[in-house]
Formats: structure tokens, C-alpha cells, sequence
């Protein structure tokens, strides 16, 4: 049976599953005021060096990548018999996996194959099904905040993502080029009198009022770097950042983070790839800190828009791939699991002899995920992610 076949029968079996997650979540909402981040990973991350399988193919695939196994020296730390952790993210993310508030979703992502950063960057944040039309320029969060009437969601990059357009203005703001402000009060004045009485007004002075805060925020931090020694350019400090603004501002927030796609010496449990899980688990873990008791009603996605190839190429890299490893963070989550549909990892059981499968439609869990936290109604979900089947994954 092939793949576009067992898909359209997994859809098939899943929609009748559907309206009884919708009856049994749509009066429900997280408690205290709900907030969402989703960070994005663009360059498509190496899933199998962060959720290492239990799997003697996994080795005979990566001879000079494989993350060592569970108890062995700089091994993969052990989730449960099926998985493991990447050691670099055993000071920051375990803690959070142990209290129940960090989960994976294995084989996750896209039905798409076009294997193109652009293409399929594009197709996960427009969140459409597969096949419908590119026309247009909206994006599923961009949706989300006209469906909720959100005043108060901000995208931390340097140009605003097709994931957030479509809806009300929303402004954006790149924590990292706080250094020295580009506009002064003055030109800050005459570019919000351009716009006042427009329906972009608001989103302007929105984004100038972010900024300031932010770089007020970042000038303290430069007066203490001399005790504290905080690197203002890590992944850290601007998730630190991202916390403050929304935990007394923001309610829903959107980052990427680059630098995945790792075609040459990636590493195993040391080396290129290491360090960025590193910095992002730091980061994640300081976020979670620094919301403070926000942090029980924070949800936080991880994504990217593919894996990678699951035997290593040969530059001791891996190449554009198919499935992928979904992040779901938070203070309320019923975590410490890995969750979703799932299989044994074995040669026979890639895609196309080379990859991941997905086996789990990123816009159903993001549905389910949704659903439970605006208990958005079965119309309001369509408007948002159009023909999503909420998976109800138990993380709320």
C-alpha cells in the first residue's frame, strides 16, 4: 500500500475520532490567561540526534553520527525502552521532561515532498491542507489572532512571517538588533503620525512601545555582563527576553531560530549540531524561568519543516529529509512522554528507504493543542487550520 494511500485512510480513521475531541474540549480552556510561543527551526533539524531510537539500524545508519546509546559514555539519555535524549540537553530539558512538562511527537510534519526549505517553510506556516492553494498571503497564527480578537501577539524577527499575517496588524521586533536603537524618539513620532487614523496605527506604536521595552531591558543587561558575564547574543538571553514581554505584555509570540540545515560534520554527542541543542535548551529551559508562574498557563511549540535523512551522508552530515520531532512545552502539560502515532524504526520502515514517515499531521496536533487551550468551536478551528483533525494528545 503506498504512502498517499495510508495517509488518506489514517485521515479517514482520525475524523471519526474528531468531533468527540471537539464536544469534550470546546468548553474547556486553560486556566489563567493562556500563551502561546512557537519557535520555529529553520534549515530542518536533525530529529534523530535529538530523539535517539532504540535500534540496532540506527548505528549501522550513522557510523560516525550516531548519539551513543543510553549508558554508554556521552550516551543518549533514556525517556522510556523506545527513546532517548541527546546529551547535550540534559542540564536544561530533562528537569522540565521529569516535572511533566516537556513531550515529543515523533514523525511529525507535512505531507508535502518537496524537500525545499522555502517551499515547505512556506506550506507549515500558511497551515493549509496539502494541495490547497498557495494564493494568498495568511498564515495559521495570523488567523488565530483575528479568530481570537488578540490585541497582544508580537513576532520577535526582523520582517513579519507569513505565519502571522492575515489577520489584525501584529507587529515584530528582532530582540537581537537591540544594540543601538535605529529610529530616535523624534523619527519614531513622525513615522506613528504617518499611519495615525489607518487600521495600522495600532501595530505601529505596538512595535515601537516592544522595542523600547526590550532595549531597556538589554541595557541592564550590558551594566551587569561585568558580574553575570550574560552573553547578549546567545539563544539565552533572548528567550529570557521573550519571557518578560510576555509575561506582562504579550500573550501570543512567534520566533525562529536558524542554523539546522547541517549537510557536513554535524557531530554526535559533541560538536555543531550539539551546541545549538544546547543553546536552545538552554534558552527554552531560561524561559520557562523566567515566565515564573506565567508558566503554568504557557504553551510552547517547537517545529521545523522537516528531518533530515536518516543515514548520515557522506561529509558526516545528513541531507534534506521527510519526518520530523514536534516540541510541546509547559507549566500545565501533562508531560514527560513521548506521544502520537509511532512505529519500531528499522530500514523496512522509512520513507522511501531514507526517511522518517510522518505519521502524525503537524496541523492536527496543533489543532488539538488549540482546541484545548481557546476551546475554539469546530467553525473557529476551520477558520484557523481549514480540514485539521484535532489530535487530542492528553498533554492538557
Amino acid at each position: 500500500m503506498n504512502s498517499a494511500i495510508l495517509y488518506a485512510r489514517r485521515r479517514f480513521l482520525q475524523q471519526g475520532v474528531a468531533l468527540t475531541v471537539l464536544a469534550s474540549t470546546a468548553v474547556r480552556a486553560a486556566a489563567g490567561t493562556p500563551r502561546l510561543l512557537v519557535v520555529f527551526l529553520r534549515g530542518g533539524y536533525d530529529c534523530a540526534s535529538l530523539l535517539v531510537p532504540s535500534s540496532s539500524f540506527y548505528y549501522e545508519a550513522r557510523p560516525n553520527i550516531a548519539i551513543p546509546p543510553a549508558g554508554s559514555a556521552a550516551g543518549a539519555i533514556s525517556l522510556d525502552p523506545h527513546w532517548g535524549l541527546h546529551p547535550a540537553l540534559g542540564d536544561s530539558l530533562l528537569p522540565l521532561w521529569r516535572a511533566g512538562q516537556l513531550a515529543f511527537v515523533p514523525f511529525s510534519g507535512t505531507p508535502d515532498l518537496s524537500r525545499s526549505h522555502f517551499e515547505t517553510q512556506d506550506s507549515i506556516e500558511r497551515g493549509q491542507p496539502q494541495g490547497a492553494s498557495a494564493r494568498g498571503d495568511s498564515g495559521f497564527l495570523g488567523r488565530l489572532v483575528a479568530e481570537l480578537g488578540e490585541t497582544s501577539a508580537i513576532s520577535f524577527t526582523d520582517q513579519l512571517p507569513l505565519i502571522l499575517r492575515g489577520g489584525p496588524g501584529v507587529p515584530n521586533v528582532a530582540l537581537r538588533g537591540l544594540g543601538k536603537p535605529v529610529l530616535d524618539g523624534r523619527q519614531e513620532g513622525l513615522i506613528a503620525a504617518m499611519y495615525r487614523g489607518s487600521t495600522w496605527y495600532d501595530a505601529v506604536t505596538e512595535g515601537f512601545t516592544a522595542r523600547d521595552e526590550a532595549g531597556r531591558d538589554l541595557a541592564h543587561e550590558m551594566e551587569d555582563s561585568g558580574r553575570k558575564a550574560a552573553n547578549a547574543r546567545g539563544f539565552e538571553q533572548e528567550a529570557r527576553r521573550i519571557a518578560r514581554l510576555m509575561r506582562d505584555r504579550h500573550r501570543l509570540a512567534f520566533v525562529d531560530v536558524g542554523g539546522w540545515d547541517t549537510h557536513v560534520e554535524q557531530g554526535a554527542a559533541k560538536g555543531a549540531l550539539a551546541t545549538r541543542f544546547e543553546q536552545l535548551g538552554v534558552g527554552l529551559a531560561g524561559l520557562a524561568e523566567e515566565l515564573g508562574p506565567a508558566w503554568n498557563d504557557t504553551t510552547v511549540v517547537v517545529l521545523s519543516e522537516f528531518g533530515r535523512t536518516f543515514r548520515e551522508n557522506g561529509n558526516r552530515g545528513t541531507d534534506h529529509g521527510h519526518g520530523s520531532v514536534m516540541w510541546v512545552l509547559g507549566g500545565g502539560l501533562k508531560g514527560g512522554r513521548v506521544v502520537g502515532e509511532q512505529q519500531e524504526v528499522r530500514r523496512e520502515t522509512l520513507f522511501q528507504d531514507r526517511d522518517y514517515p510522518v505519521l502524525n499531521d503537524y496541523r492536527d496536533t496543533l489543532a488539538g493543542l488549540l482546541v484545548r487551550q481557546y476551546a475554539l468551536s469546530p467553525s473557529a478551528l476551520d477558520r484557523v487550520l481549514p480540514g485539521a483533525v484535532p489530535r487530542d494528545l492528553g498533554l492538557a
